[in-house]
Order: C-alpha cells, then structure tokens, then sequence
C-alpha cells in the first residue's frame, strides 16, 4: 500500500472513530478498503472528502440499512468525484428541499387553521389534525431511501467551533453546504418527532385557551375595575395591560396591583380552575374565592355541571411543561453532538455557546446602570418601585393618548384583518421602503386573525407567501393586537428577503430566532409613529433605549429562569408536575433575589415564571433578550445609514449564517451587550441634560 494511500486510510478510521456512535461493527474495515479502492484516481482533496464523507454516513448507518457490501456499493454509486457532478447535486438537492419543506409547511399550516385561527369552535378531531406533522417522518425517509445518506457522503458536518472560528473565510456556497449536511446532524425516529408535535400542540392549545375576563374580577367589596367583555390572554394581554395602565391616570395602579395578584396565582397554581376563560364566574383573587356571576359577559349559558369551587388547577400548567420536556428528552439518544434539548438550542439553533448567553444576560442584569434607570422611573412614578414594575412602559412615547384613545383609533383603522393588509405598503414605505419595495413585501404577506396573541408564519418556498397572524376582536384591532401586528409584520418582511431574495434557499432565515425578533422589534418601536401619533426627536430617542433597556433587564431575568427550568428537567427526569412547580418557583424566587429584590425592595416574587414561552415553546425565551441586544445594534447601524427599509433588507438578505458573522457584516461589530449598555449610559446623560 502506498504511504499517501495509508495515510488517507488511516485519516478515515481517525475521522470515523471522531464521529462513530453505535456504526456496524465491518464500517472501518469497509472506510479503509473503499479508501483504498477509489483514492487512487483523487485529487489530494477528494481524497480528503471521500475520507469524511464515508465517516460521516458510516455514524449514521444502521442494521436496516443494509450489510457491509451494500455500504461499499452505495459508496462507490453515490460520491460525487468531480466538482460539476458535486454541484448538479448540490443544486438539485437545494431546489427539491425547498420544495418538500415548503408543501410539508403548507400542510401543517392549513391543518393547525382551526386552532390558530378564529374560525369558529375547536372540536376534538381539529387538534388532532393541529397535532399532526406531515412532515415527522420526512427525515426518517430520507434516511430510509439513503438519499440523507448522499448528502453524508459528500458534504461536511462541521462542529459548533468550527463554524464560529472558520466560518469568516468560506464562500456562500460552502455556508449553504454546511446548512444542508446540518439537516441530517442527527437521525430521530418519526415517532419520536411525532411525540415533540403531540406535545407541542397539546401545551399550545392550553396556552392558546388561557384567558381571564376581566370584568369578572372583584375586590374585596365587589368592585369591578375592567370593563365589560375585556378578554386577556396570559401572559401577553395581561403583561401588556400592566404596560397600559400607566398612562391611565384613574384606578391604573389599582388595576396593574390586581393582574400581579392574577398572575401569581397562575405561577403557583392557586388559581381556581373554573376562574380560566370562563366568564360564568366572578373571582376575587386576593381572597381567592368564587361566586357565579352576577351578570355574564357572553350569550351562552352556564355549562351544565359547572361546579363552583376554589379548587385549583390541579398543576396543569406545569404537566404541560414536563411533557414537552419528556418528549424532548426522547430524542437525546439519537443527536450524539448535542445530547440534550438544552444543547441543541444554544449550539446548533443559537450558535452561541449557553456559557456566553448566560454572561451577557448577567452584564445587563448586574450592571450598575439598572439602579440609575430605576431610580429615573420611581422619579417619573412618583411613588416607590413595585414588583409590576418591571413591565414599566412609561419610557414610551405616547403623547397624551391612553389605552382605550389608541384602542378607538386602532379599531377605526383597522376593523378587520383585510383592512390592515391593505395599509401595509403605506405602513412600509413609512418606514423607509420604496413604494416598489413595499408593495412587493405586501404581495407576500396574508394577514390572519389570530386565536391566540399572534405569530409569524413563514414560508420555506419561495412561490408560497408568509402569513401574519394577530388577534383582531369583533369591534376591530385594538392596541395590543396592533402592535403584536405590526411586530409580526417585522418577522414577515425578514422572512420574505431572507428567502426570496436570498442567493441560496439553504440559507433562508436568519442565524437564529434572536436575529429575527430583533428585527422585529424595530418595526415594533416604530408603531405609534406609524399611526401618526408621534415623531422621533432627540429626547424620544433617549427615552427609546431607556425603554429598550429596561425590557431586556426584565427578560433577561425571565430567560435565566427559563434556562434554570430546563436544567432541573434534566437533573429530575423522573419529577412530577407538582415537583416541577416546586422547582421552578424556587427558581424564579432565587433569580428575583439575586436581580430584582436590590432594585425593588422585596423578595421572593415570583412573576419571573409567568411567561406562556416557558409552557410551549422548548426554552425560547432567551432569544427575547438576545434578540433585544441584536436590536439595539442593528437600529444604531440604521439610524446611521439614515434609512430602516434599505438597511433592513440589506442585513435580512445574508441569511442563515453564523451570529457574529452577520452582526459583523450588519454592524461591524459581534454580538454583545456593550452596545446597550453604552447606549442607556448616553441616554441617562441626555435625559439629565
């Protein structure tokens, strides 16, 4: 054997005992004589490919899959030896994947409608349907046919550090090979994603349903401090009623003590189960008792057997937790590179190392900015900090408009979904888009009325459109849903570039979730400018990033918490719910006294776990305030350029690359929270001024 052909035989077996997990026992034997059998006629690099590739599809290889001489024949059929036979299938298996994933999105879509949508009663059979993923078993297909295998074969798996530290030097075509190898990093069982859909859709449901009519709330004496009809959805409605009450100047405080009050009856589960979404009952929920109502928001009748009673939710909300968690853990065994759900949030869907999540989350909350931003709000409230306080809006530059004045220009405005469909092109060249621009954004964007608070629904294919989703009442959009709206609206417009007008679909999207809520959050700060109802001047600019500070101070808390759950899960897999509601109330009484009780004077609070994500959505919040950093940096870079619509497109068009990377070419700089706290330090100044 030639020393070269050694040389590349034994860089397999080093490459394939790196990636090896449980391959046939005959895969080395096969590497080295397949190595040995084709390298010769192979460039130096190809020699270096084959020798990867078959180390990566042999980790992969199962019994079923076939024996030692069907690898070799598949091997010998399926390595693309020379460069235009590796980019025919590079190219085609681009197109056919953005196809597949798109159609398999479509599908879902239209089966979740019912259940995301206002469309008329959810009955039992519609959240199967919403439970159900078409496209479950597509990976596991995909091996199946071996067609997962062919991309294995001839495309690199890379490793977190290699993208953060190589990823500066390769071309857009290698970023694109990269995103495809990821999609078979790992090799789940359709049961097994199946099992994550169930869950998923079971704790999105729950969330979905989890509101409180607010006129039925009662004080000691029987006071009703909301109108009738108000319908809030936990945790959005009811955190943002907190946040619009501080520009009601009767009863606001009153109101913003009672949802507190509300809110930590959800967290601890003394909450009367009959209290939730049922306006049959009125419920004092300081004294925690339960009355039939006296007089009812709704036409329907009292449900047959409704028992009143104070019973609680008997730990619902954290069952649903645990069982997104358990279906989570199933597919631990089969994602040997990131053996946890924790490990596949940070290092293959943020790209960020936790350790480095948790150090800048730590840099907003410890800094010694947060007392002096706190001291400008007790100043401006005129009275001590409360727990509530934390969602303090009064940053925000509302002129002299309260909640109901903006909900009665918003219904005007918008009354139904369609109405708001039609202004999104003005609502966009606003905002710095041309009219061409915006009319093609708006041709890809369908406005939904949402059952819950609202989302974003992007395509994966570039013939199909994105969605927008927010809750539009019968009396019109109010406030909150408009600005949910227009925040939506930001994460459709990024969907769109990043796709369409994206060199590659492979690299559709953004690094990940905190990119595209940053986004987000700059078309929402702009919302009441949009209405007409203010103009940025130096002095709303400071109050911006006061406001912005203050929120990610806020999230930041609640990101840890959620991060501190998930590491309980894990440590206590066998746990029960009331063990788990235990837990993460410790957690979030812990996280509260070590941040929040300096600042606000009390301690073991526990709203830090009020947060619906924590329920349905598999540890997301921290991308709240990573995202809220990542806004902060890309808006500074815009108001530089002088124009939010050219550069929001020109950042969204990178795409789906790693973090710092797309910070780097966005803003010159990586992602961090120096930019924040350096700009609420100018703001302080400026407002002293």
């Amino acid at each position: 054997m030639k020393i070269r052909t050694m040389f590349y035989a034994f860089l397999a077996l080093f490459l394939f005992s790196r990636s090896a997990s449980a391959q046939p026992a005959w895969a080395a034997a096969s590497i080295a004589k397949l190595q040995s059998s084709l390298g010769g006629s192979l460039s130096e690099a190809q020699r270096a490919r084959l020798a990867k590739g078959m180390s990566q599809a042999a980790s992969f290889w199962r019994t079923g899959d076939g024996d030692a001489s069907a690898f070799e024949e598949f091997v010998r059929t399926n390595f693309a030896a020379d460069q235009p036979t590796l980019d025919t299938m590079f190219n085609r298996y681009e197109y056919l994947l953005e196809q597949l994933d798109g159609h398999m999105g479509e599908i879902g879509r239209e089966f979740r409608g019912q259940s995301d949508l206002v469309k008329g009663p959810v009955l039992p059979f519609d959240e199967i349907f919403a439970a159900y993923s078409p496209s479950a078993h597509v990976t596991d297909d995909l091996f199946e046919n071996k067609l997962a295998f062919v991309v294995l074969l001839n495309f690199p798996l890379t490793t977190l550090n290699e993208r953060l530290t190589d990823g500066e030097k390769w071309t857009r075509r290698q970023w694109a090979e990269v995103r495809l190898a990821q999609r078979f990093s790992k090799r789940i069982p359709a049961d097994v994603n199946q099992a994550v859909s169930q869950a998923e859709a079971n704790a999105a449901q729950y969330i979905a349903d989890y509101n409180i009519w607010m006129h039925h709330l009662v004080t000691k004496d029987g006071t009703r401090l909301f109108p009738a009809k108000m319908r809030l959805l936990s945790h959005w409605n009811l955190r943002d009623q907190i946040k619009a009450d501080y520009s009601e100047p009767k009863g606001g405080l009153e109101r913003q003590r009672m949802i507190q009050q509300v809110m930590e009856r959800i967290v601890t589960q003394t909450i009367p189960a009959v209290a939730v979404n049922n306006p049959h009952v009125d419920w004092n929920p300081y004294a925690n008792t339960i009355a039939l109502a006296a007089a009812t928001d709704t036409d329907k009748p009292v449900p047959a057997g409704m028992k009143i009673s104070t019973d609680p939710e008997p730990d619902t909300r954290y069952a649903m937790l645990l069982q997104t968690f358990t279906a989570s853990a199933k597919a631990d065994p089969y994602s040997p590179t990131a053996p946890t759900l924790i490990a596949r949030r940070f290092d293959e869907n943020r790209e960020i190392p936790e350790a480095r999540v948790k150090e800048m989350l730590t840099d907003i909350l410890s800094s010694p900015i947060v007392p002096q931003v706190a001291k400008i709000i007790t100043k401006r409230l005129g009275r001590p900090l409360e727990p509530f306080d934390i969602w303090y809006n009064g940053f925000k530059q509302r002129g002299t408009y309260t909640e109901s004045q903006l909900d009665e220009i918003v219904s005007k405005k918008y009354p139904t979904p369609s109405a708001y469909k039609a202004d999104i092109p003005v609502l966009l060249q606003k905002l710095g888009f041309s009219k061409e621009r915006a009319e093609y954004l708006a041709g890809n964007i369908i406005v939904d009325p949402a059952r819950g608070s609202g989302h974003a629904l992007g395509s994966s294919m570039r013939s199909a459109p994105a969605h927008l989703r927010t809750r539009v009442e019968p009396t019109g959009m109010n406030y909150k849903g408009y600005n949910i709206a227009v925040h939506e609206m930001g994460h459709n417009v990024e969907q769109t570039f990043s796709l369409n007008d994206n060199d590659h679909s492979l690299l559709q999207g953004v690094p990940n979730t905190a990119f595209t809520e940053a986004l987000a959050f700059v078309f929402q700060g702009h919302d009441l400018e949009l209405l007409g109802l203010t103009k940025p001047d130096a002095k709303s600019e400071a109050m911006k990033t006061l406001n912005d500070f203050w929120g990610t101070y806020e999230i930041a808390g609640v990101a840890l918490v959620d991060m501190g759950v998930w590491h309980w899960m894990y440590d206590h897999p066998a746990c029960t719910p009331a063990e788990l509601k235990a837990a993460t109330i410790a957690i979030a009484k812990e996280i509260w006294n070590t941040y929040y009780a300096p600042v606000f004077g009390k301690k073991d609070v526990v709203l830090l776990g009020i947060y619906s994500h924590m329920i349905d959505s598999f540890l997301y919040l921290p991308d709240y305030p990573i995202g809220h950093l990542i806004a902060l940096q890309i808006e500074e870079q815009m108001n530089k350029a002088g124009n939010i619509g050219s550069e929001f497109e020109r950042m969204a068009k990178v795409g789906s690359i790693a973090p710092d990377l797309w910070m780097k070419n966005a803003t010159g700089a990586p992602v961090g929270a120096a930019a924040m706290l350096e700009a609420t330090k100018r703001a302080i100044q400026s407002i002293g001024r």
